[in-house]
This record gives structure tokens, sequence and C-alpha cells, in this order.
């Protein structure tokens, strides 16, 4: 993988922003943005085990798909001052994705605003995002193919970005929005996974207080090098082409993958993973 590091920005204004990476679709790291927000001072895990102790939160860990799955359905249920005890006891694959702040907890909606980066944030959509210590994402990118501001609390992450003109070299999956599970961004192994040696991308580390954009439709890899959190807002995708596949993902691809599921079993999962290793050396003339 041919990895360049994301731009950083101490701070930054809207016109800047929509300027140097909105409108040329670049990500950035802006290191000192949120610092007047309560959530920058008492955001940590202690805090969270404090005010969302008691709720059930949904766990996802490393294990590939399997056809029993259903489309996001977690691994395992914990409440969510059990999961901090996990996350500061020991390393755990376990990880919360898509939490709903808003839903789950609304007085922590007090702790934050929505910034002003020139593009019309989704107020109903503040998802929390929890991982253990070098716990991962498998590298994908989201259904609505949205713009993404990333921050991050607590902790050290790891993550790798790619646009959408990387996809041949991937290994995609097909009806799905992730890559092979097998594949180890981190350190990937060319003698398997040759087509990953053409692909350009982005790297950086987060650390608290962090932001990450993430442009449209951004395939994107996580890893918590030490446990934390981090919050998502979006923005809906502004490029018709994008938002044209995020309405095919919604409303079609995902309820197909699932109906394929229940009909073919296991063999539907196997055929997807062999087809990205076919289509992909297929394209790129690798026997």
């Amino acid at each position: 993988m041919q990895l360049s590091p994301i731009e950083v920005r101490e701070t930054i204004t809207k016109e800047e922003f929509k300027r140097d990476f909105l409108k040329p679709q670049k990500p950035v790291v802006i290191k000192r943005f949120i610092e007047d927000w309560p959530a920058f001072e008492k955001w940590n895990l202690d805090y969270m085990a404090e005010v969302a102790g008691d709720k059930e939160v949904p766990l996802y860990d490393d294990r590939p798909v399997d056809y029993k799955d259903g489309f996001n359905e977690p691994h395992a249920k914990m409440q969510m001052h059990e999961y901090i005890d996990l996350l500061k006891r020991e390393p755990t694959k376990f990880r919360i994705f898509l939490w709903n702040i808003l839903k789950e907890v609304p007085e922590l909606q007090k702790d934050f605003s929505y910034p002003d980066f020139g593009i019309k944030l989704m107020k109903g959509l503040p998802m929390l995002f929890f991982g253990g210590e070098d716990s991962y994402t498998f590298m994908h990118y989201d259904i609505d193919l949205a713009n993404i501001f990333h921050f991050h609390f607590h902790g050290k992450k790891q993550v790798i970005l790619f646009d959408q003109e990387q996809n041949d070299y991937l290994y995609k999956i097909p009806h799905s929005l992730i890559t092979r599970e097998d594949i180890n961004f981190a350190d990937p192994d060319y003698d398997k996974w040759p087509a990953l040696k053409h692909a350009k991308g982005y790297i950086a580390d987060l650390e608290h207080g962090n932001v990450l954009y993430m442009p449209e439709g951004y395939w994107h890899y996580m890893r918590y090098i030490t446990p934390g959190f981090s919050m998502s807002l979006r923005a809906i995708a502004r490029n018709p082409k994008n938002l044209g596949k995020a309405l095919y993902n919604i409303f079609v691809m995902r309820h197909f993958d699932n109906a394929m599921r229940r009909m073919k079993g296991q063999a539907w999962i196997d055929g997807k993973n062999e087809k990205a290793i076919i289509k992909t050396h297929r394209k790129l003339g690798i026997s």
C-alpha cells in the first residue's frame, strides 16, 4: 500500500475547510477544534461508565461474517459499566459502533455542539464508537457514503483511508461494504494480496480532541492502539453519483444480501469471498 500522511491542521476556519478539503474531497485531521466543548474535558471512559453504566450495549468483534448474522447484528451484549471495566482491565476485541447517544443517553448532547463546517450535519445521528487495545474495524465504507466528522476521545487510534477510486485494489466483497476480512491492513501480506501494492491511501494517528474529516464514501480501517472511543457526525453525500450509491445500498443491496444469506446460507458468503479475489486479480491481470 502507498500511504501518505493525512494533512494536519492545528485549527481551521469554515472557509478554509470548504476550500481545501470539502470541495476537493480530501481528508484532514484538525488538532484543536473542540476545546470549548464540555466533552473535551469530561468525556473519558470513567465518565461514560458513570452516565451510561446501566445501558446494555451491542458489541462486535473481528470474527468473519456468518450467513446466520443479520446486517450489522451484534456478536454480544453487555452493560456499559461491565464493558468499560473490561476495556480498562485487559485487551479485548469487542467494539461498540453506531451507538446513538441521543437515543440512549440524551444528557450527553449537552456536552457538544454541531460545528459549522459549511455543510449541513444530520443532527439526529451522533454515533459513538468504542474499542479495546488492538481491536480494529474491518476495512469498510459507510452505507450512506456520507461526509463524516470523527471526533476522538480518550486514548489513541490509527486510521487508514482509501477513496472509492481504489476499489479495484482492495479485494472488495460483492454486495457488501467491506473488503476481505482476512486482510491485515496494519501489516498486509503482499504475496497473498498483491493488488494491495497498487492502493494509494492515507494514514494518521488520532489522539484526544482530534477531529478527522473523511470525505464521501471513503474506505476506513481503524485500530485502537489504546482503549478509547470516538463520536461521528455526518452530512449527506452531495455528489449525485455517491447519493445514488447510498440509496441503492440502503434500499436494495442490504435487503438483497440478507435474502441471499437466508436462501443459500454460508455458500453465499464463501462465494462472495472467492469472487473478491477473482474479480480483483482479473482486472489487474494477476494470475
